[in-house]
């Protein structure tokens, strides 16, 4: 047994370090580095290194989790400045934009590929998501205007949760029941979004509450805990019966622009979970890939890719933001840039799990597609940006402050009222003589607060709070007795500030 856990472990730490060089290769070229992973996945498959993987289910439940940490990772370095003013537009394109590119899609591949009304309409749900992994990588090797930019990265947030809510009714309710109660499926999948988001809210506001009051011993716990948040959120929502995804991604937004302690560590850890997630993901999908049967896959690829990136996406943009004042320039890069990646992978997986009819060549075309329309569409987004004059001048590296816990510093926050009859009261704040490494951060006065400089006089019914560091605090409260029962000169009083 041992042997074999030494050979996966050599096998996993050489596929993570090639996958991890490929990032360099894949960022000169130009290209997503999904298809360096696909690449990897299929080599070490059963074509390559003779690996047989058919366990359909597990990549389904695996893709789900991938995913979860990648759309917590979008959610969490989401500036909600930026996104606020183009929610509406974004949220109208990843919802009603889905349901649009499904049925515009799913008409044509049933004229055009002769299949059945839900297969065809499978087709169109499983590719009517964008990729946020894919999206994101793109974007932020780009400058965009910041407007344009948000709203894609928004919409890809937010756009899974309606595409796999569509997937698994397609997958699980045949078409007469279908016809016979859409009205009910239609109300079901918009309470399971607005369900989604409101527990997420939740999730993410008492989450940022909680780490910015309970201070935890270690650095390397504030991001665990964001993550787990983003997790717990998914969890709570699945158990809702609501939509877990959305909840991940409005968690993470909220958590993301909060200030909560450790801020960038949190990104930092989020940040690589997520390229762990990417990776993992794209060389399970491709080892569970069967090259013989992919050149089979390639012309209704073709086929379908064309529709879907022509025809379908844009009719779906048009509809969806066109009562946002989005102009045609900024439509039709809406329109292109809306990169395929794992997520449709992932989702063809759902009628795969569940023995749909078909279903082994929607994965096969969809593989294939993805691979084909990443490097037509992948490589080509930043010259369409230039083309179309919607490249931004670069702007200033965005300011970044931190924030630690009073325990991690090694240091004490101490509260001070000054009572009537104190002798603290007419003394100037120099004159307290604190010890260095003690001082007066905030002085409280009537319910307003305010940040005292050496010639703020104390008065009678002040509050202060100092920060002192664990060396000098015992000093400081002397100090500080001292001055209250002898005033300035408690020092040459003889008043030491003991008892």
């Amino acid at each position: 047994m041992s042997g074999g856990i030494n050979t996966a472990l050599l096998l996993g730490a050489a596929v993570l370090l090639v996958a991890v060089v490929a990032v360099r290769l894949s960022t000169r070229a130009g290209l997503p580095s999904l298809l360096v992973y696909l690449a990897l996945g299929v080599a070490i498959g059963e074509s390559g290194l003779g690996i047989e993987f058919e366990k359909v289910e597990l990549t389904r439940v695996l893709g789900f989790c991938a995913l979860v940490v990648i759309i917590a990772e979008g959610g969490l370095t989401t500036r909600w400045s930026v996104v606020r003013p183009v929610l509406g537009a974004a949220t109208t394109l990843g919802t009603v934009g889905v349901f649009v590119s499904s049925a515009v899609l799913g008409a044509v591949v049933h004229v055009l590929l002769d299949m059945p009304w839900q297969l065809a309409l499978l087709y169109g749900a499983v590719l009517s998501s964008t990729d946020a992994a894919a999206v994101f990588s793109t974007l932020r090797r780009m400058r965009i205007r910041p407007r344009l930019a948000a709203m894609l990265e928004a919409e890809s947030g937010i756009n899974d949760a309606p595409a796999v809510l569509l997937v698994l009714t397609l997958s699980t309710v045949t078409m007469d029941s279908l016809v016979g109660s859409w009205w009910q499926q239609a109300l079901l999948i918009v309470y399971e979004l607005i369900a989604g988001a409101i527990i997420g809210l939740m999730v993410g506001a008492v989450g940022a509450v909680g780490l910015r009051r309970f201070a935890l011993p270690a650095a390397g716990l504030y991001p665990l805990a964001a993550i787990g948040l983003t997790v717990l959120a998914y969890a709570v929502a699945s158990v809702s019966h609501a939509s877990g995804f959305l909840a991940v991604y409005v968690a993470g937004v909220v958590l993301g622009n909060a200030r909560i302690p450790h801020r960038q560590a949190v990104l930092g850890f989020a940040d690589g979970l997520a390229w762990l997630a990417q990776i993992g993901l794209f060389v399970l999908l491709g080892l569970l890939a069967s090259p013989n049967r992919l050149p089979a896959a390639v012309l209704p690829a073709l086929v379908v890719g064309v529709a879907v990136t022509l025809l379908a996406r844009p009719i779906a943009v048009a509809a969806s933001v066109s009562w946002f004042r989005v102009g045609w320039r900024d439509q039709v890069f809406l329109s292109w840039a809306g990169l395929r990646g794992a997520v449709p992978i992932v989702l063809a997986t759902i009628p795969l799990s569940v023995g749909v009819d078909g279903a082994t060549r929607l994965f096969d075309v969809v593989f294939v597609l993805v691979v084909i329309f990443t490097v037509a569409q992948g490589s080509t987004v930043p010259p369409m940006a230039r083309w179309l004059r919607l490249t931004a001048p670069a702007e200033p590296t965005e300011l970044i402050v931190e924030t630690a816990p009073l325990e991690r510093m090694r240091a004490d926050l101490l509260q001070v009222e000054i009572a009537e009859g104190s002798q603290l009261a007419g003394v100037y704040v120099d004159e307290l003589r604190l010890p260095p490494g003690a001082v007066v951060t905030l002085v409280l006065r009537q319910g307003a607060g305010f940040v005292p400089d050496p010639h703020t006089r104390l008065r009678a019914g002040d509050s202060l709070l100092i920060v002192a560091t664990a060396a000098v605090r015992d000093a400081a409260e002397r100090r500080l007795r001292a001055v209250s029962r002898r005033g300035r000169l408690a020092r040459w009083l003889g008043e030491d500030g003991g008892r």
